[in-house]
């Protein structure tokens, strides 16, 4: 007899056929002579079989097919998983995953309410709870949440009234290490042949401070050796040499910004420059940070350099086309995390 697709059958005659199989097999006859008897495939009888020993009560009864015509979880439920997607992490909950996926979303809902949901239902339930896929910011262990608000609420807006009575210019301040081997986007290529980018390798990196201001002015100074109290205060006469206002300067806690020699300059010039100091481990208060990332992923990352003096060539001239567009400049700003400097 030659196999017949059982999809195409009713409910009721697809039950009727397991039925018969699997009696068949308990009285003694063969799998092989079954298959050639009812025209079914070896995979289908033994799946029957597995269905047969889980579910034990009602194993006859065809599974039902298709989408459910409910959903699968109650009102209190969806409230309780919005809350935790919104309020925890994965890992805070115990399960092995660092951002909140569809599958981690799954094992989240098995393991609190004993309801297995498909990753494409999950999809339907984020898309109706107002989810949507982001790039999360991310946020030091050791930030203390007091000190965060105490910035917001006192100290960066006297910063700011201060800056505004004394005709001064704040300035947000940072700088970062870039490696020649940075890579940064993506590129087509065949299915299943991975791209191969001939590069050099040598690895070679450089460094850089920057500054930017809410009305769009950006300062930046290359250099190749490391970053130590001399060169900030390289970088703090040229602030103050091209600034005719008053320069406050508000910087994160880096040992070179608090050195000795920095303090000793700074009394120097107390009436030219002032610095301030970002909460610990809130680097997503400083704007400064997108600069950076924007200098990383477009001026380093998507470019093939040869020697140091080219990384220097690249960098240098991607950050002078965006100081001659102060409008560029402030949509820095224009991000949730540092809004507040606008």
């Amino acid at each position: 007899m030659e196999k017949q697709d059982l999809r195409k059958l009713s409910i009721p005659a697809q039950e009727a056929i397991r039925v018969r199989v699997l009696e068949a097999l308990d009285n003694g006859m063969r799998m092989k002579d079954v298959i050639i008897t009812f025209g079914v495939s070896d995979a289908a009888i033994y799946k029957w079989l597995k269905v047969r020993r889980t579910r034990k009560k009602n194993w006859k009864q065809q599974e039902r097919r298709g989408r459910p015509s409910q959903i699968s979880l109650t009102k209190e439920q969806e409230k309780q998983a919005k809350k935790m997607i919104v309020d925890k992490c994965p890992d805070q909950l115990k399960l092995p995953f660092a951002l909140w996926t569809r599958e981690a979303v799954g094992d989240y809902l098995r393991d609190a309410f004993g309801v297995d949901v498909s990753v494409w239902t999950i999809g339907r339930y984020l898309k109706n709870w107002g989810f949507s896929p982001q790039k999360p910011v991310y946020k030091a262990y050791e930030q203390k949440s007091p000190e965060v608000r105490n910035w917001l609420k006192k100290e960066y807006p006297a910063i700011k009234q201060r800056a505004s009575e004394e005709n001064g210019e704040i300035h947000w301040a940072d700088e970062m290490g870039m490696r020649s081997d940075h890579q940064a986007g993506t590129t087509w290529a065949p299915k299943g042949k991975t791209p191969v980018i001939v590069r050099t390798g040598k690895r070679f990196r450089l460094n850089m401070i920057s500054s930017l201001t809410n009305r769009g002015k950006l300062e930046f100074m290359l250099f190749k050796e490391g970053f130590t109290a001399g060169i900030f205060i390289d970088f703090l006469s040229r602030l103050i040499r091209y600034n005719r206002r008053k320069v406050f300067i508000i910087v994160d806690g880096h040992p070179a910004h608090k050195a000795k020699m920095v303090k000793e300059w700074l009394e120097e010039h107390t009436e030219r420059v002032e610095l301030f100091f970002l909460p610990a481990y809130s680097p997503e208060l400083n704007p400064e940070e997108l600069v950076n990332q924007d200098v990383k992923t477009n001026a380093v990352g998507k470019h093939r350099t040869l020697n140091v003096d080219q990384l220097k060539s690249n960098v240098e001239s991607y950050l002078v086309k965006r100081r001659n567009n102060p409008l560029q400049v402030r949509k820095f700003f224009h991000e949730k995390h540092v809004r507040y400097a606008a």
